[in-house]
């Protein structure tokens, strides 16, 4: 193995003498923003995905490229199994977080939210629902439907034969389907939605946020134990009216593109404090993440590339 411990992008890359970099450096430069997608597809956590890139760096590293037929297929094969075995470890550690736990929010490009469907599938209504799934589903779905490997090919990479994965992938696809949003929404749909909220909060318009929210909209908050956050979901939207008028005045919200969607970043004193994202159902807000955990507002900071 390779005696470095630090990916290539953190390094320079293992550069020869005249300065290039060598063919595994360029192997794994090339599909990074592809590994770091299925990452954090599989883990909810920018965190996480980047510390599975090092593991699988120096795996990578270590490989004779003569004996690699597909570079790519080859990479996704080590990055997925490295995020399913820190996904067993996540697993354990969201028993004792605090409060209900939301994906990391990432400040994404804007080609992220042009390709339909990667959005989606990094969208945190569709992380969350890829929460309910076991590991080993999550990987299947995954890897089948966001990033369409074939099934021999995930066999390979969650370690099962192909008629077991399409098992998997048909019961997977069955649990999401009864739990994803229930229709395409647009950009446009999602932002006026977002803009209607941000201005009913803003001058306390009662009856704006009531004809904005729908009548069973659910709050999840999330602070991890260093923020003050609900415990609990906040279900109904006199209740989730009743939280949201605790938000300060002195805050700030501005509109961002968080996960390929519209979402607002809510500033005090010019610092981040909460990301919220949307779920949008027929034009009415039916659920909303607010991230307040300092240790997962780090990725809003700066652009993050996501690529299928």
């Amino acid at each position: 193995m390779a005696g470095t411990s630090t990916a290539p992008e953190d390094r320079g890359g293992d550069m020869s003498q005249d300065d290039r970099p060598d063919a595994a450096t360029k192997a794994f430069l090339a599909h990074r923003n592809l590994l770091f997608t299925v990452a954090y597809e599989l883990l909810g956590s920018a965190a996480d995905a980047e510390d599975v890139l090092q593991e699988t760096w120096l795996r990578w590293a270590g490989v004779d490229l003569g004996a690699v037929r597909d570079q790519r297929a080859y990479l996704v094969r080590i990055t997925t199994r490295q995020a399913l075995s820190r996904l067993r470890t996540l697993g354990r550690r969201k028993e004792s977080y605090v409060g209900p736990w939301l994906p990391e929010p990432l400040l994404t490009t804007p080609d992220v939210a042009e390709d339909v469907e990667l959005a989606e599938s990094v969208s945190m209504a569709m992380l969350l629902v890829l929460e309910t799934l076991q590991p080993t589903e999550r990987a299947v779905f995954v890897l089948r439907e966001v990033f369409g490997l074939d099934y021999d090919e995930i066999a390979e990479a969650v370690g099962k034969n192909p008629a077991a994965v399409r098992q998997i992938a048909h019961r997977a696809r069955a649990h999401v389907a009864a739990r994803r949003p229930r229709g395409a929404v647009s950009q446009a749909e999602s932002r006026d939605a977002l803009k209607a909220f941000q201005r009913a909060v803003e001058t306390g318009d009662l009856q704006r946020l009531l004809d904005v929210l729908a009548p069973d909209v659910v709050l999840l908050t999330d602070g991890g134990g260093i923020k003050r956050a609900a415990l609990e979901p906040v279900m109904g939207a006199d209740r989730v009216i009743e939280w949201l008028g605790r938000i300060s005045r002195t805050v700030s919200m501005e509109p961002a593109q968080a996960n390929g969607h519209p979402a607002l970043i809510v500033r005090l004193d010019g610092e981040i404090e909460t990301v919220i994202a949307v779920r949008v159902d027929d034009g009415v807000i039916t659920g909303l993440y607010a991230v307040r955990n300092p240790e997962k507002l780090s990725h809003m900071k700066r652009e993050t590339a996501l690529r299928r």
